[in-house]
């Protein structure tokens, strides 16, 4: 039976790797290249002069570091806000403590679409749009990484908090010390997940920055296809830069991304 598993896994793998290869493969090709059948997609000449035209006659090396920079902006001030309240809520007794948790939950019934126009107003009274702030400080509030988290800071023992407390450490010693550590995973899982959503964001990045120099990726894209309706190889061109980081990303972190899901029963 191993072997029926294993064979149906190679194929629900080329199954998903079949769209990634052959933009890999369109993406090299020369423009203006007759195409008649499927064959001709993978065949040569190959050339990556379309990548250097796309990369000095475009704003998308501008975008993908907007990107990338937002991105990995929001993911480190999320989760470690997250990190705090998680613990607040699990290990610091306080009043109202489980009114708290319960109004943190109800957030997740709310569709991120009704909550945007207060915040647009919110961040216009602020007069942080255009700017790097008004794509970066809307985003930090993430009740579903602080539920998770809160799970993981709950599973652990608070014999290990008083051991701690003996021998004299606070309540900082104890976040840094004990849960951090110790909740790495999920740490890590939500860390990347975030990532990958700030870097697919399109909504709030289209409402909040009319500037061309502030897209995103997700707001640059869109603009460029419009310019390249005919052609099959600057788009995939543009999506290939778009998606190595991503790509990249999986790669390195595939075992916390795996690791992290299957502890705290993420789908998606």
């Amino acid at each position: 039976m191993k072997w029926i598993y294993r064979l149906l896994s190679l194929i629900a793998a080329l199954f998903f790797l079949a769209p990634i290869v052959w933009m890999l493969v369109v993406s090299i090709k020369k423009e203006g290249m007759k195409i008649v059948t499927l064959v001709d997609w993978f065949t040569p000449p190959y050339s990556f002069a379309v990548y250097e035209e796309v990369l000095s006659t475009t704003k998308l090396s501008n975008w993908t570091l907007n990107s990338f920079m937002v991105a990995v902006c929001v993911t480190i001030l999320t989760v470690a806000v997250a990190a705090l309240a998680s613990f607040a809520l699990s290990k610091i007794p306080f009043r109202y403590r489980s009114f708290i948790f319960f109004f943190v939950l109800a957030g997740l019934l709310i569709p991120g679409e009704a909550t945007v126009i207060p915040l647009y107003q919110v961040a216009k009274d602020m007069d942080i749009l255009n700017s790097y702030q008004g794509l970066i400080l809307p985003a930090l509030a993430s009740p579903v990484a602080v539920i998770v988290l809160k799970s993981f800071f709950d599973g652990i023992p608070n014999e290990l908090i008083e051991s701690v407390q003996i021998d004299g450490g606070g309540t900082w010693r104890i976040f840094t010390s004990i849960m951090l550590p110790l909740t790495r995973p999920a740490l890590a899982s939500m860390a990347i997940l975030t990532f990958i959503g700030s870097w697919n964001n399109f909504l709030w990045p289209f409402l909040s920055v009319t500037d061309d120099n502030l897209f995103t990726l997700p707001m640059g894209i869109p603009t460029l296809m419009n310019q390249y309706s005919e052609d099959y190889v600057k788009p995939m061109v543009i999506n290939t830069i778009a998606s190595i980081p991503i790509i990249l990303l999986f790669l390195v972190f595939e075992r916390q991304i795996v690791k992290g899901i299957s502890l705290s029963g993420i789908k998606g």
